[in-house]
């Protein structure tokens, strides 16, 4: 059974959102049911994968329909793609035991076909995480991208546009993506990527221009999926118009996913020599990262509306990211893997606390946090958590992540990328701080007279307990535990995973 793991892990969801599609007249639970069980057979199968590969000490290989790699299709999960595994269907996991009321809130029609897409998207970014084929990437990506436009276009107001810039920009990016796939073919003949990344290794190849041409369209696809500055345009709007569901599913994980498939490409098909040699971007990358982190967080502190900061801050994160990634040195690459596990914890608990938030008040701007920590405790107490990992407070693995991202930096001699870390961290502060100040010191009061009631302060005393439902509040106060645990661990996670995944050259 464990040999299977690899092929369950993908196969049930998919056959989940196939089922999903069918069983409308049975109603909203079991579509519900169906989904969590789905997803749990998939997180159960990424953690027995993940067991195998820590304990084998090396990447667990799975041939689909038995086909001999590179002419076959293959699974390959390593030490990197194990730990995204388990990120992914963890998330998605918690996410789909959230929806029960904020689904059907947001879908009152056709829940069980939204259920579909939400399954099919889990599928796909799986599948992005397992493959060990660069064209089997691309079909994986598109499954993907075209769930996230459904589910993105069932949100409210202006949705629909925003979804329609994000289809524009991903197909773009996607198509640069198969481009640069189709050059890398054309020169090698091959699309399996350990494969691949024997013949790139050819000095004739390193010195080729079509190789070159092929890598930059590659990567500059990957850029505008994973909203790198200044192709993030599209990112603010499609998170912050998409349903509360929508939002804790996709803002936690389709850039973080991007970001993995950028290591992948540059450190698994091409090297670190080849990118960090033959290809000299190091430079301009941590300039636009850096730049990304500060203007993301400062144009987070200029949002009224809380979704929409939270996407922005999205983008900084996203800097932190690349910037690592690009560091050229083990404490950067470090860095930035740990951020993406430690970033998508803290995205989808920030998303989660925002939406009980909203469920509750029906109030999406600042002021809805007005006298949080009085009417709704355990809310605001995650969230506080959340903020203080996003400001990098010990012992929230966002502090560990930034130590080490300031390790590589310093190391690198990347100064611009240090104070970018550490403005964007002093701007994050004070965004919180502003957010932490209505939430414990704004009167209840003053809350229902913001929202247009007219109560007075005894009416507004009956909601001082009013929680979001325990569907909602146990996974936000699982996730908010997560953040902590995977910050005690940090030694462990480095230690058998990420040390693991290391690449040669850096």
């Amino acid at each position: 059974m464990m040999d299977q793991a690899p092929a369950f892990m993908l196969v049930v969801p998919v056959f989940a959102s196939l089922v999903l599609t069918l069983i409308g007249p049975l109603g909203h639970r079991a579509a519900y049911g169906l989904l969590i069980i789905a997803i749990a057979v998939s997180l159960a199968a990424a953690l027995a994968t993940l067991v195998q590969v820590v304990q084998a000490g090396q990447a667990v290989h799975y041939r689909m329909g038995d086909w001999m790699p590179p002419m076959g299709i293959e699974l390959v999960i390593d030490h990197l793609s194990a730990g995204v595994l388990v990120l992914i269907s963890a998330c998605a996991l918690l996410t789909a035991i959230y929806s029960m009321h904020t689904a059907r809130q947001d879908n009152p029609d056709r829940l069980n076909h939204y259920y579909a897409l939400f399954a099919l998207l889990v599928a796909g970014l799986l599948g992005m995480t397992a493959t060990g084929d660069v064209f089997n990437l691309y079909v994986l990506l598109e499954i993907s991208a075209l769930s996230s436009y459904g589910l993105l276009a069932r949100g409210k107001g202006k949705a629909y546009y925003a979804t329609f810039r994000y289809l524009v920009m991903g197909t773009i990016g996607a198509s640069f993506y198969l481009l640069g796939v189709g050059y890398i073919y054309i020169m090698t003949g091959s699309l399996n990527m350990a494969d691949l990344a024997e013949i790139l290794s050819r000095p004739e190849l390193k010195e080729s221009v079509n190789v070159r041409i092929g890598f930059t369209l590659i990567i500059l696809g990957v850029w505008i999926k994973m909203a790198l500055f200044p192709l993030h345009a599209w990112l603010p709007n499609a998170y912050s118009r998409a349903g509360t569901t929508t939002a804790c599913l996709i803002a936690p994980l389709m850039t973080k996913v991007s970001v993995y498939v950028m290591l992948r490409i540059m450190f698994t098909v091409f090297s670190a020599d080849y990118i960090f040699q033959q290809i000299a971007w190091s430079r301009l990358v941590i300039y636009l990262a850096s730049t990304a982190a500060v203007l993301g967080m400062i144009t987070a502190l200029a949002q009224r509306d809380l979704r929409k900061m939270l996407a922005y801050i999205i983008v900084a994160e996203i800097g932190y990211l690349t910037g690592g990634a690009w560091l050229a040195n083990t404490a950067g690459y470090t860095g930035a893997v740990y951020h993406i596990l430690a970033d998508g914890l803290m995205t989808l608990c920030l998303f989660m606390a925002v939406g009980a938030i909203i469920y509750r008040t029906g109030e999406s701007t600042a002021s809805a946090m007005q006298g949080i920590f009085q009417r709704m405790p355990v809310t605001a107490g995650v969230f506080l958590v959340a903020a203080a990992s996003v400001v990098g407070i010990p012992p929230t693995c966002g502090f560990f992540s930034k130590w080490y991202l300031l390790q590589g930096a310093v190391q690198a001699g990347a100064w611009v990328f240090i104070a970018a870390l550490l403005i964007a961290g002093l701007v994050a502060a004070v965004l919180f701080f502003k957010l932490l100040e209505r939430a414990f010191f704004g009167r209840l009061d003053d809350a229902v007279t913001e929202q247009g009631s007219g109560k007075p302060h005894a009416a507004a005393l009956k909601i001082r307990m009013q929680e979001a439902p325990l569907t909602m509040l146990l996974p936000l106060v699982f996730t908010g535990a997560a953040l902590f645990g995977l910050g005690i661990y940090t030694n462990e996670v480095v230690q058998y995973l990420i040390r693991w995944s290391v690449p040669a050259g850096i």
